[in-house]
């Protein structure tokens, strides 16, 4: 009688998990792996590319990988829901699967496992401030970009149906790599949108940019922050920074020092943090901002038989007193890296630490301009690269994360998407 496959669950199919699942997947059959990804969508678009989303220049058709075609094609199996409890003495999650209008769960079930992943990554902090979950929209997601860009559109015919001309005026809190790179999309979306008979649409465009810290993209090298700064101002958009966000409102933002800016269109992106759900996992241990602390294998702190990866996992790596970014780059890594060692380690074999290689980092501002800085390479002076080849390396990003999802087929992926892209405007009109 041959012996029952390890049942590993993944919980979460963003950038880690989707990731973990394929790779593990392929791994299966030679390591008896019964391999099981757990996520609240249908289908993934890359995180890094929701501003797009947002702006309405992505074609989400195109770009999204489907979950349950996905799970046949490379042999994981996919269930829906989202993950509510956790039962550490008999190993079982409890999901919702069936939501009401409310968001109440109106059924639920419960999923065993052997090992445990959680990578249900993170969404923005809006750190307690008054009417932001209220008035304010969130790009951390599929849909919620989808819900921005259909308000967006909504304004957008308001304002060619209004007399007096008036602007189509967005407030974006938290100049990280999402806000700055959101407020350069929306101005390419309503210039393309230009070119489909809708002229001086871009000049009423009024985008405020709202930081708390000192420079925008405060996270990455000075140079970056500079330069990005630079393309924005010159694209029309007001760069507010050391400005922090007292109140969001139906009509727009009060900054703590009593300015007030008017905004048809509120987006919060600011701040890093896990879901809700972490601080009652069964016990298990997380930060300040939730997200599940971790051995440097990826191990959770409190149960060998659980692990966690991404935006959820709190990894502070030694002689560092932070964890590591929230980013997508961390995220690949370290799906590849538990994928690399889990099955030896199911056998009976030891686990090895997870050491991150920062690869430098990317900022896109669309067709306007890219920088970034790809660390310690020495083929270019600091590290800093601008233009094409910033623009290139960004792309090249992408495709490596479109090489671990469609392997073989990516040729074929690309090839299609350029056909798509030729076939069609590169904004949404509808």
């Amino acid at each position: 009688m041959s012996e029952a496959p390890h049942r590993v669950l993944v919980v979460g199919g963003g950038a880690a998990g989707l990731d973990l699942a394929t790779r593990l997947s392929r791994r299966s059959r030679r390591h008896g792996l019964a391999v099981t990804l757990v996520d609240r969508a249908g289908s993934y678009v890359w995180k890094p590319r929701l501003h797009q989303v947002a702006a309405g220049t992505l074609d989400t058709a195109e770009e999204e990988v489907t979950y349950l075609a996905h799970a046949r094609r490379v042999g994981f199996t996919y269930r829906p829901g989202i993950l509510r409890a956790l039962d550490r003495a008999e190993r079982t999650v409890t999901l919702g699967t069936v939501q009401d209008a409310q968001g109440q769960d109106e059924v639920t079930t419960m999923l065993p496992y052997d090992t445990l992943v959680l990578a249900i990554g993170s969404h923005a902090d809006d750190f307690g401030t008054p009417g932001v979950l209220e008035h304010a929209a969130f790009i951390d997601s599929r849909d919620q970009a989808d819900r921005f860009y259909t308000a967006l559109r909504r304004e957008v015919i308001r304002s060619l149906d209004d007399p007096s001309h008036r602007p189509v005026s967005i407030a974006v809190v938290g100049a990280g790599a999402t806000g700055v790179e959101l407020s350069a999309e929306l101005h390419q979306a309503l210039e393309l949108a230009e070119g489909y008979g809708l002229p001086g649409l871009r000049e009423r465009l009024r985008i405020t940019l709202i930081e708390a810290a000192p420079r925008i993209l405060s996270a990455l090298p000075e140079k970056v922050s500079a330069e990005a700064d630079r393309v924005l101002r010159r694209l029309g958009v007001e760069v507010l920074t050391n400005s922090a966000v007292s109140a969001v409102d139906e009509t727009g933002v009060t900054l703590k020092d009593g300015r007030r800016i008017e905004a048809a269109l509120r987006v919060w992106a600011a701040g890093v943090r896990a879901p809700s759900v972490t601080r009652g996992l069964d016990g298990l241990s997380t930060d300040r901002a939730g997200r599940l602390l971790v051995e440097p294998t990826l191990r959770t702190r409190d149960d060998p038989r659980i692990f966690a990866l991404g935006d959820c996992a709190a990894l502070i790596p030694e002689g560092q007193q932070r964890p590591l970014p929230a980013t997508a780059q961390v995220a690949h890594q370290e799906a590849a890296h538990l994928a690399g060692i889990l099955p030896g380690y199911l056998a009976g074999g030891t686990l090895a630490p997870f050491t991150y290689k920062p690869r430098g980092s990317l900022v896109s501002l669309g067709d306007y301009d890219a920088f970034g800085s790809l660390g310690r390479l020495g083929l270019f002076p600091g590290g800093f690269i601008e233009g094409r080849l910033a623009q290139w390396s960004y792309a090249a990003l992408y495709r490596q994360y479109q090489w671990v999802i469609h392997h073989w087929r990516v040729p074929l992926v690309w090839l299609a998407g350029a056909l798509h892209r030729m076939a069609k405007p590169r904004v949404r009109l509808e």
